[in-house]
């Protein structure tokens, strides 16, 4: 059989046919990626939160520190 006649068995599409089959094939990826940059943000945000309030925690134990040793003195 002829490889063009197996592809148009059916005939061809309508322009709104081909833009749907696109849709179908490329959507899933296209969100996908979406989520992943989403998902990224959020992490970095987290992770950014995490790393100050523990800078933070760590600053206050060194004051708390100094002013114990100025106090003994």
């Amino acid at each position: 059989m002829d490889p063009d006649l197996i592809a148009l068995h059916m005939g061809a599409l309508h322009p709104y046919e081909q833009a749907l089959t696109l849709v179908l094939a490329f959507g899933p990826f296209v969100v996908l990626g979406g989520v992943i940059v989403l998902r990224r943000r959020q992490d970095a945000r987290e992770e950014a939160a995490q790393a100050g309030a523990q800078a933070q925690a760590e600053a206050q134990t060194e004051a708390q520190a100094e002013a114990q040793a100025q106090a003994e003195r």
